[in-house]
């Protein structure tokens, strides 16, 4: 079994979201610290990391190399981390995910990262149809508050009913 962390649209704008007007993204310090320990736990397993970045038409705010799209100042790549464009809420469709996954032999994927009911639900749902062992780290994926239920709700909704596409864990438990 080799395994891949995928980190999906951890960027700079879902965490600014609220200083625009927006909303706060629910738990971000706990997700980005989960997120810190999956990826050293990834890096001392010598397994590949791969950030999956949402990116929008060249000229807007979240297009490639602009200030928006960029990662997390808290969880950089380094250099031989993996960097994946895509432009739907399935990681897959239409990037460069799928073929280079199977480039490395990976079987089995580590999902966090944000949006919890768009782009870490869809990515789940299609790493299962493509045959992949799916591990969906439960305490390290989020969203915000929508207008009828809390950010906590549409974490638990999703982490029960993507237990049917993949194994919840823990981020503690989490082993590459």
């Amino acid at each position: 079994m080799k395994k891949a962390l995928l980190i999906i649209d951890m960027q700079v704008m879902p965490f600014i979201w609220k200083d625009y007007g927006g909303k706060s993204l629910y738990q971000e310090e706990k997700l980005l610290e989960n997120t810190r320990r999956l990826i050293d736990k990834a890096r001392k397993g010598n397994s590949p990391v791969f950030y999956v970045m949402f990116t929008e038409p060249h000229g807007s705010l979240r297009s490639e190399n602009q200030p928006l799209w960029q990662v997390h100042e808290q969880i950089v790549p380094l250099a031989h981390d993996h960097i994946i464009i895509k432009h739907y809420a399935d990681s897959f469709l239409d990037s460069e995910l799928h073929p280079r996954l199977r480039d490395q032999g990976i079987d089995t994927l580590v999902i966090c990262g944000v949006q919890t009911e768009y782009c870490v639900d869809t990515t789940v749902k299609s790493g299962y149809s493509l045959g992949y062992k799916v591990d969906l780290v439960e305490d390290c994926h989020s969203t915000y508050d929508s207008d009828r239920l809390t950010a906590e709700q549409i974490i638990n909704h999703h982490n029960s009913i993507l237990a049917q596409f993949a194994t919840m864990v823990r981020s503690s438990e989490v082993q590459f």
